[in-house]
């Protein structure tokens, strides 16, 4: 019996656009520009705004990532979750709980990535996947095999013997060559051999070599753009946490796969490259991925600009004391002034309250007692300065069209 021939190691060349690719390309200035733009979002604002952006962000940046795979569960409903509010609908109550594993993994990654080593290794893969895997219910680890059978998608695993997979027409290397192929990509991206803007394009490239390798038999897609925020955090991208990228992602979804789609194609020519794998499309991916980021980033600056903020939250104010937000009655004009203070240093002491809102204690005190029970400061004990928040109520004034209306 002839033995079947598995994927040659050269099937995934070039990991990089070459030298003269690279400099026919926009890929540098394309850089230039999201590191240009990223450094001066990350020093916009207080580092204790950025803080709490960042938490909040957690949230939509899984309700994206995780929305490109099908699961659309709403902000409102994984916050609902986060606070054990479930869902009667099993079904349902499953995609908040995968929603929530996608925070907490977010969490880990920004808050221990040291402890993660080699983010390129087969080892910091694993640990993504099983950090997600081993906390999402068992509904959602089950894949359809090839005679309709059910499988178990094991945490932390890559794809066994016998456990093929095709993704579009693509279909990825052997489960006996994946080693190989997670060699070749850990040598490829080693960031102590990549200079300058070359790090940022090492990236973009790699998100879409992972997923064309796609070593798990599900879930590829998640840890992949998991994986892209470690990348652009490790090369020191500025703000990052406080933009995502699987929001524009998301949002240009038929591109995103189209462009995934379209760098797997093979070598065009004489004039493309010198890989088995098509340079120029690899390029044009690059591109859309960097793209992609700078209008996530141009997207927060201008949310961020003081002017601007102060002006979302006069009209938070005011469309609340025209009875124009369900739920919420009206509140004293001059929590403007309090909350553009707490927006602008993060938090203040109490003993500072009466100055900012420049009436009296008593009236002060039953205005910040309002603004901690709605959710727009918080503190962590009754002593602890006082501190700007983002309550899903004020979400759509603060930062217009980060998420959709929740559905009803």
């Amino acid at each position: 019996m002839k033995k079947e021939s598995l994927t040659p190691i050269a099937a995934i060349e070039p990991m990089l656009p070459s030298e003269a690719g690279f400099e026919s390309s926009g890929l540098s200035d394309r850089v230039l520009e999201l590191e240009r733009r990223a450094s001066r979002l990350g020093g916009m604002v207080n580092p204790i705004v950025l803080e709490v952006i960042t938490e909040h962000m957690r949230v939509i940046n899984s309700y994206y990532s995780n929305l490109i795979e099908g699961n659309s569960t709403h902000p409102r409903d994984i916050r609902r979750a986060m606070q054990g509010d479930y869902s009667s609908d099993p079904a349902k109550r499953d995609l908040q709980l995968e929603s929530i594993a996608h925070i907490d993994v977010q969490r880990i990654l920004q808050n221990e990535s040291t402890s993660f080593g080699d983010i390129n290794s087969p080892e910091c893969f694993k640990k993504i996947h099983q950090l997600f895997y081993e906390n999402i219910p068992l509904s959602l680890r089950l894949v359809t095999g090839s005679n309709s059978s059910f499988r178990e998608v094991v945490p932390g695993q890559f794809r066994q013997a016998g456990e093929a997979v095709q993704v579009g027409r693509h279909l990825p290397p052997e489960a006996p060559v994946l080693e190989k192929f997670l060699a070749r990509f850990q040598e490829a991206y080693r960031l102590d051999r990549l200079n300058g803007y070359k790090k940022v394009v090492a990236a973009m490239a790699a998100h879409h070599r992972f997923v064309w390798i796609h070593p798990f038999l599900d879930g590829n897609g998640r840890v992949a753009r998991l994986y892209t925020d470690l990348f652009l955090k490790s090369v020191g991208v500025g703000g990052y946490g406080v933009w995502c990228i699987s929001r524009g992602l998301a949002r240009a979804h038929t591109k995103y796969k189209s462009s995934l789609a379209n760098a797997d194609q093979v070598r065009q020519g004489d004039l493309d490259g010198r890989g088995a794998l098509s340079e120029q499309r690899l390029i044009e991916f690059c591109d859309f991925m960097l793209t992609t980021a700078i209008g996530q980033v141009d997207y927060m600056e201008k949310l961020l600009d003081l002017r601007t903020m102060t002006q979302r939250i006069k009209a938070y104010i005011e469309d609340r004391n025209k009875g124009l937000i369900p739920g919420l009655g009206k509140i004293k004009p001059e929590a403007t002034r309090v909350l553009e203070k707490a927006f602008m240093y993060g938090e203040f002491e109490r003993q500072n309250m009466e100055e900012i809102s420049g009436l009296g204690l008593s009236v002060t005190r039953k205005l910040i007692q309002q603004l901690k029970e709605e959710g727009l400061l918080t503190e962590t004990s009754t002593r602890s300065p006082l501190r700007w928040a983002i309550p899903e109520h004020a979400e759509r004034f603060y930062f217009p069209d980060l998420a959709p209306e929740p559905p009803g």
